[in-house]
């Protein structure tokens, strides 16, 4: 990701993005939770 944005390192990417990965991982298991409280 850091390459495609043309970030020099991974952390610059990380130092700008890194606010957003507590939101995408909730979301992420409020959805697998959906999904396997749907077919159990």
């Amino acid at each position: 990701m850091s390459e495609r944005l043309g970030h020099s390192t991974v952390s610059i990417t990380l130092d700008i993005y890194s606010h957003c990965l507590p939101t995408i991982q909730r979301e992420a298991v409020e959805r697998f939770a959906a999904i396997m409280g749907s077919n159990g």
